[in-house]
């Protein structure tokens, strides 16, 4: 396994991101892994590596490739930051790793944490050639929409293209257990395969084991199995679905 930072193409900028290739050659499935509101951080690059490590290509992306990852010293700057965050950019650029992934392997799935988790939902109802998608802990519903959060993830979801897994933990207080209702029922209209997994005992960020007071290793350990057992299905010799 190699791993570096990389630049690649996207609609206006030049964008920076992490790639973990896993050893062996050829065209291995490759994920989009998208970080949480903090950016690439090592924890992600961990991550991407992990996924290497596992036969994944893996293009880490650098949401704050233009501006620099942002100060965030409370919740209060954290949920400044993501509202202001404009969605149609990041998709943008999340199509632009996607098709700068396209050119090294033939199935390419997407995964998030957080408001990765959020944006990695969001591109699998929009953003062409995704065979896979999962999410952890991704935010659900906005509380108002305007030109730059023109459309929640909720109300996205009805048009998911391609197998999805979203994974939460049963005490996330940034996602209500009803959203997540929500979003079985909607997800269960569209006919697309998926799976939701809520974890009792386990919050937001249980997956990161840098975040002590959200970390759950029970849920992390399973999550990370069930993750990597749904995207080897999807994505192993599989063609991606054209986002409708």
């Amino acid at each position: 396994m190699t791993a570096a930072d990389v630049v690649f193409p996207g609609d206006d900028a030049a964008l920076r991101g992490y790639c973990a290739t896993p050893a062996g050659g050829g065209r291995p499935p490759a994920i989009v892994l998208i970080p949480d509101v903090r950016g690439l951080t090592d924890f992600y690059r961990d991550v991407a590596r992990r996924f290497a490590e596992a036969g994944f290509l893996t293009l880490a992306v650098d949401l704050y490739s233009r501006e620099g990852a942002p100060d965030l010293p409370d919740m209060d700057a954290v949920f400044r930051w993501i509202r202001a965050l404009p969605d149609r950019r990041v998709l943008g650029d999340l199509a632009a790793a996607t098709r700068h992934l396209g050119a090294r392997a033939d199935a390419i799935g997407i995964a998030g944490f957080c408001l990765g988790g959020q944006y990695a939902l969001m591109a699998a109802c929009t953003v062409p050639g995704l065979a896979a998608c999962v999410s952890w802990y991704g935010m659900l519903r906005y509380t108002e929409t305007d030109a730059v959060k023109p459309e929640s993830p909720l109300a996205m979801a009805l048009r998911l293209a391609c197998p999805y897994l979203g994974l939460f933990g049963a005490e996330d207080a940034l996602i209500p257990p009803d959203d997540v209702e929500e979003l079985r029922t909607t997800l269960a209209r569209t006919g697309r395969p998926f799976d939701i997994v809520e974890y009792a005992g386990a919050g937001h960020a249980f997956m990161n084991e840098t975040r002590p007071d959200g970390y759950r290793p029970e849920a992390a350990a399973d999550s990370w199995r069930r993750a990597l057992t749904f995207l080897r299905a999807h994505l192993a010799g599989g063609a991606a679905v054209p986002a409708r």
